[in-house]
């Protein structure tokens, strides 16, 4: 069965036709079981292949946290990708594919003694902090570990803060630097997270400013620091344009080149940037309703099983199906399928009006979608394809 989608410009623009079109040769020939995630490989490989690349020094870690579906992690270690984890289960993922210690890092500021156990038996030994009881705990467990301090650093312009949960200011990141080297860790390096998918430059620019004033202090308290490590944040196109990866690592390795020792080794943390827009979510119209003055349409994945981001602010771009006559576009209240008021995924979204059983594609959608899922009410998972 041909299966036939308006394609406008604008959806090119969010995702690569490649990768678009590959997934719609997918829809032709296979049978399938809606909801369902399809990942282009070429397209994580050609992002694997950018990210990085302008900073001198860099080695880019993928946070398995954005998607940690087991044949995307063999793929990407195939790659040579290394990894950024922060849990027993992403660390028993990696152990299930042989990577190597040396190429996994964790940043999570505050891990389970469990899981730090773990690290310890499989030789993860580089790690984040940004307390005393996290010194504490990283000393009793992993005596000499690689440790960098977690710096607190402004979010305005991302579309999902993280300064709030972790991170330290300057004089207290001084003093846990000194703290850990005093306690028997190696205090290597500096952390910070300018925010998810984040589309304000400036945020790298003030982030690095703090990091090289911490840099200097520890330097003078006799603390050689030898990595920073810059997070993610790389943002990915949803519904326009975004700042290319490009730009942003021309700019950050201008700075760090300027301000730092050229030796400096450069840890990113890219996740979004990997797998985000090389996905697409397949979804069935299963219903449809008049609200008052709203039109309202139901779909199989909803909040609780694939789109938890869309709480956050996250607006996605949606293909809906074409069958039959040609449909006028409206605006539409698009929700998920379980019995929850809170499982509403948009709001006044135009597009032409849907058909119970019509397909639609939820583009840019490779990120922090299966790895937020539960299947609360009853409702599956999607499944991941590599395509």
């Amino acid at each position: 069965m041909l299966r036939t989608f308006t394609v406008d410009k604008v959806h090119a623009g969010i995702v690569p036709e490649s990768t678009l079109f590959k997934a719609l040769r997918y829809l032709d020939r296979e049978r399938y079981e809606t909801p369902f995630l399809l990942i282009d490989r070429e397209k994580v490989r050609e992002k694997v292949s950018r990210i990085g690349r302008a900073i001198r020094n860099a080695r880019v870690f993928y946070a398995v946290k954005a998607n940690p579906d087991i044949e995307i992690l063999r793929y990407l270690n195939r790659l040579r990708m290394n990894f950024e984890i922060a849990s027993e289960g992403e660390l028993e993922m990696l152990a299930r594919l042989r990577v190597s210690p040396s190429r996994i890092i964790s940043s999570n500021p505050v891990k389970s003694l469990k899981f730090l156990r773990m690290a310890a038996a499989y030789g993860v030994s580089t790690l984040s902090f940004d307390s005393a009881d996290e010194v504490r705990k990283l000393a009793d467990t992993i005596p000499r570990a690689n440790v960098y301090v977690r710096l607190s650093v402004p979010n305005e312009g991302s579309e999902w803060p993280l300064s709030k949960k972790f991170g330290v200011e300057l004089d207290e990141a001084l003093e846990l630097l000194v703290h850990a080297r005093d306690r028997g860790l190696n205090p290597v390096g500096i952390t910070f997270h300018v925010g998810s998918q984040c589309t304000n430059l400036y945020n790298w620019n003030i982030a690095l400013d703090k990091a090289k004033t911490l840099w200097d202090r520890a330097e003078r308290k006799g603390i050689a620091l030898s990595i920073l490590n810059i997070g993610g944040g790389y943002p990915i196109r949803y519904t326009k344009n975004v700042i290319e990866i490009e730009a942003i690592e021309r700019n950050v390795d201008s700075l760090i080149f300027e301000r730092f020792p050229r030796n400096v080794q450069v840890h990113i943390e890219p996740g979004r940037a990997v797998v985000g827009d090389a996905g697409i979510m397949v979804t069935t119209v299963i219903g449809k309703a008049k609200r008052g003055d709203e039109d309202w349409v139901y779909l199989d994945v909803g909040v609780f099983n694939g789109l938890m981001e869309s709480v956050g602010g996250i607006k996605y771009s949606y293909l809906v199906e074409r069958t039959g006559a040609a449909r006028s576009r409206k605006f539409w209240t698009i929700a998920g399928p379980s019995c929850d008021s809170f499982d509403v995924i948009d709001k006044n979204v135009q597009m032409p009006e849907p058909r119970v059983g019509d397909l639609m594609l939820i583009l840019s959608s490779g990120a922090y979608t299966v790895s937020y899922a539960s299947e609360f009410n009853g409702f599956a998972i999607p499944k991941t394809i590599l395509l």
